[in-house]
């Protein structure tokens, strides 16, 4: 953990430093994100919202996959919505190229 002198003492930067990096990865907030194994860039669904979606939408269209089955889609910023949300609350996402992004949290 890296420290610096305060003159009321040591402050910790560490945790600061992690909490910044961690805030500039807009997708992380909402699932995760990994190197896809052929180059492709795909979606995993792997959360109805706890049961409460009737449908789930990527980008106003109703996503055909089943929870936790990749779909290619392209790169770049989607919008995700559950039946049970107002369709102007949607969640944005930005999947990077290459990349699967496996969406599992619909939290605020």
């Amino acid at each position: 953990m890296f420290t610096t002198m305060h003159k009321t003492g040591a402050v910790c930067v560490a945790p600061a430093l992690a909490l910044i990096l961690t805030a500039c990865d807009p997708g992380s907030l909402r699932g995760s994100i990994e190197a896809s194994e052929d180059g492709g860039t795909y979606l995993v669904i792997a959360d109805d919202n706890g049961g409460g979606c009737d449908a789930i939408k990527v980008d106003g269209k109703v996503w055909p996959l089943a929870l936790e089955r990749a779909g290619p889609i392209s790169p770049g910023p989607h919008v995700v919505e559950c039946s049970a949300q107002d369709a102007a609350a949607g969640t944005p996402i930005v999947i990077p190229e290459g990349m699967v992004f496996t969406f599992d949290y619909w939290g605020p």
